[in-house]
């Protein structure tokens, strides 16, 4: 560890990345090698599920690396690019009328621009409050100006909630780009992949878990393989992640394991509320209409990480008094 400290920062980094792209490159190898084998029906369908997210996970990464090589600036204009499309993707598969319409110009070309630009300059205070506070209050005047109050609760209901995990969640995870602490300067990117890493992690073992063991779901009609079990098993191995990755991060490993555990189980319960919003939707993924959307499936890749970050987030800023 006193060797890799001694490093320079973009060498830790591209180190991490190199040992990132090394691990994924063996896991698609042996997945490549499984799907020759002849399955069940049953397992079939569970490779081709892992395969998709093993996808995703090389798809992040990728961008990940884009970004960190970018610099800061490049990684906010594309987890803005992010939102803006998840947001796009939330609102074409939710209920919305004509009246809406000064909302939603709001919430796509006012609000989303002022966070991440909040972010980008380092105005943390009112980054924080900015959406909880003045667009909650914005964003139903302007629906009332549109003079329609059919389901009026409901639809500023809907385009309030998207705001808050689309725009207010993903802007946090380029904010932890620019955090300075004292002895951890310019390292932003550690925490983005730390978060990343540990809640991606923290999926594919309560998944995993959910195949293996036994236990009562605890939403059945939400989500039959979520349960307390299976959660816990998730979100611990996430924190087992994190407590490995501490070397990264300013945390001790104790630290690291208990922060770990908590974005994992953060993550974990915003992706069970995410299928809560599907089946109301009437969805089974929020991208099946990708000729609509324009971006299939990326809600279900993106919420866990935006239920995680504002929690992770303010957790290190508080603890550091960053």
């Amino acid at each position: 560890m006193g060797a890799l400290r001694q490093l320079t920062v973009s060498q830790q980094v591209g180190l991490l990345f190199v040992i990132i792209f090394g691990l994924l490159a063996i896991v698609t190898g042996l997945a490549f090698a499984r799907s020759l084998r002849e399955l069940s029906p049953e397992m079939a369908e569970l490779t081709e599920r892992f395969r998709r997210e093993l996808r995703a996970v090389w798809i992040g990464t990728v961008l990940f690396w884009v970004a960190w090589a970018s610099g800061a600036f490049i990684a906010t204009l594309l987890f803005a690019l992010m939102s803006f499309l998840a947001l796009r993707e939330f609102i074409t598969l939710t209920h919305t009328r004509r009246g809406d319409h000064r909302a939603l110009l709001a919430a796509f070309f006012v609000v989303l621009p002022a966070q991440y630009f909040l972010a980008g300059t380092r105005h943390f205070d009112l980054f924080t409050v900015f959406i909880p506070v003045y667009a909650f209050a914005a964003l139903p005047i302007l629906a009332a100006l549109g003079n329609d109050a059919t389901r009026f609760l409901e639809r500023t209901a809907k385009i309030q909630w998207g705001t808050m995990v689309c725009i207010y969640g993903m802007s946090h995870a380029p904010a932890l780009l620019l955090l300075d602490f004292e002895g951890y300067q310019e390292r932003g990117a550690f925490l983005v992949l730390y978060l990343v890493l540990v809640v991606a992690c923290a999926q594919g073992v309560q998944a995993l878990a959910s195949r293996r063991v036994r236990a009562r779901p605890v939403a059945r009609h939400i989500d039959r393989a979520f349960s307390w079990r299976a959660f816990i098993i998730g979100a611990l191995g996430g924190g087992l992640v994190g407590g490995l990755l501490y070397w990264i991060t300013p945390f001790k490993p104790a630290q690291s394991l208990l922060i770990g555990f908590i974005a994992s189980g953060c993550g974990t319960l915003g992706s069970l509320v995410m299928q809560a919003l599907k089946r109301d939707a009437g969805v089974r993924r929020w991208g099946n209409r990708a000729s609509v959307t324009g971006a299939v499936g990326l809600l279900d890749r993106v919420a866990p990480l935006a239920f995680a970050a504002p929690v992770f987030f303010h957790s290190v800023r508080w603890y550091f008094d960053a």
